[in-house]
Parts: structure tokens; C-alpha cells; sequence
């Protein structure tokens, strides 16, 4: 089991994600702390930043697959899965009151690119790897995770990110919007960022957060029917398929069904 760890120096919070062996991929356990972690930061207002990052010069290789198929394997379980869990905890993210930075180095992918796309600033390592390659599990992005990318890079990056399923480089990031800077120490430019902010006044800043949510156009929210139907994808084949290729560490083979 993962673990959440949460240090504070001065006025300044770090979050690190740690699951050792596993690339810090997130279980369950992990999200529910990290929506925890973030509620608990966003109530202290004598904090003025908070970096997330991943232990041992990782970030996160997105969810713990091998999880799914007791935690995710009927509709009802991936709604809650989604929503409730990683979608709750993207939203405790990019709804916190102080100014977040995820200090991104080696693997930044599925759901550790989800957590990074929720933070305000982004600084990568030249080593850092992005995408969210997903396509390969048979399921298509949740809705509520789907939000935090489009609003940070668009429709046209998202798709093609999500279409083709790649994992690039930090250069390509930073092209597509996904990166804030690269630094050499990607977590010492972290601190040194989070320092300037500090420096700042924190209600310009927590205005400033809350005036940009507020101005981004965003769509109407998906009727009950809209939300089933992207989630009726774990039940399909192709779904099973993408699963069981993955923890076989083989190729799928998909029949669209």
C-alpha cells in the first residue's frame, strides 16, 4: 500500500507521493489521502503554497491497474472509482486555496498527469515522461478527469494525447502547453517558485486562483444519461482485454466490442 506524505516548512507545504516498486502509481488508499491532504492545506490559511511531488525522482505512473479488477470492474464501482475517489481528489487539487506546483521529474502519466494538469504551475526535469496512454486499457478518460486537461490545454491537444496514447518528452510538454518550465532540478525550481509566491500577497493570490476558475468557459455538466454511457465502457471487451494485457504484460487485441 502507497502512502501520502505531507511536510511543511515555514508557509510553504510539500506533498509527496510514495509507492515504491510501482513508480508511484496510486491506489485507492492514496486518493482518498490525497483528497484528505488537500482539504486539510486548503483550511490552513496561514500556508501561502503547496508542491506536490513523487518520492525517490518519479512523480506518479498514474493508478494501480492491479487494483482494478477488485475496485473497478462494474459501472457502479468505476462511478465511484472516478468520481468519488479520483475525481474528488483532482478536485481537492485544483480547488485549493493556495497556489499549487507539481515538481514533475522521470514518469508523469495517466493519473499522474491528471494530478500535475490540476495544479496551478508545473515545472518539469529534462527526463520527465508524460501521457496517458489509456486507450491501451480499453476505457476512455473519466469526465471528471477529462475537465482538468481540456481546461489547461484545449480539445486539440487533449485529443491527440488521448487519441495516440504516446508518452513524450518534457520538450514536447512544454509545446503543448502541459509544462510551465523546465529546470535542470526540477525541485529546487519548484521551491524557489514556491518562495516567490510566498513573498507575494496571499489574498491577490487566492483571488487571482479563483477569478481565473471563474472567468474559464466551461461546458454545461453531463446529463446522468451521458455520464452511464462513458462508464459503460467497463463492461465491454475490449475493456477486460486491456486489463488483462496489462497485468500479463502483453499486447492487447482489441475487438472494438
Amino acid at each position: 500500500m502507497g502512502q501520502i506524505h505531507v511536510d511543511r516548512q515555514g508557509d510553504i507545504a510539500t506533498v509527496t507521493l510514495c509507492n515504491a516498486g510501482k513508480l508511484n502509481a496510486l491506489d485507492v488508499a492514496m486518493w482518498e489521502a490525497l483528497k484528505e491532504a488537500f482539504a486539510s492545506l486548503s483550511s490552513d490559511d496561514t500556508l501561502r503554497c503547496v508542491i506536490i511531488q513523487g518520492d525517490n525522482h518519479q512523480f506518479a505512473a498514474g493508478a494501480d491497474v492491479e487494483e482494478f479488477k477488485l475496485v473497478r470492474s462494474t459501472v457502479e464501482q468505476g462511478l465511484h472509482y472516478h468520481n468519488d475517489l479520483i475525481g474528488g481528489a483532482l478536485d481537492a487539487i485544483a480547488g485549493c486555496m493556495h497556489p499549487t506546483i507539481a515538481a514533475i521529474e522521470g514518469v508523469c502519466v495517466g493519473g499522474g498527469l491528471e494530478i500535475a494538469s490540476a495544479c496551478d504551475l508545473r515545472i518539469a526535469a529534462p527526463n520527465a515522461r508524460f501521457g496517458i496512454p489509456i486507450n491501451r486499457l480499453g476505457f476512455a478518460l473519466a469526465p471528471n478527469e477529462m475537465r482538468h486537461l481540456l481546461v489547461l490545454v484545449g480539445k486539440a491537444v487533449a485529443l491527440d494525447i488521448l487519441l495516440e496514447g504516446r508518452v513524450f518528452d518534457a520538450a514536447e510538454a512544454k509545446e503543448k502547453g502541459l509544462v510551465t518550465r523546465i529546470a535542470d532540478d526540477a525541485l529546487a525550481a519548484a521551491h524557489e517558485a514556491a518562495q516567490r509566491i510566498a513573498k507575494g500577497a496571499p489574498l491577490a493570490a487566492r483571488m487571482n486562483k479563483k477569478l481565473a476558475h471563474r472567468l474559464t468557459t466551461q461546458a454545461a455538466p453531463l446529463s446522468d444519461a451521458e455520464s452511464m454511457e462513458a462508464f459503460s465502457l467497463l463492461e465491454s471487451h475490449d475493456y477486460q482485454e486491456g486489463v488483462a494485457s496489462f497485468l500479463e504484460k502483453r499486447k492487447p487485441v482489441f475487438k472494438g466490442k
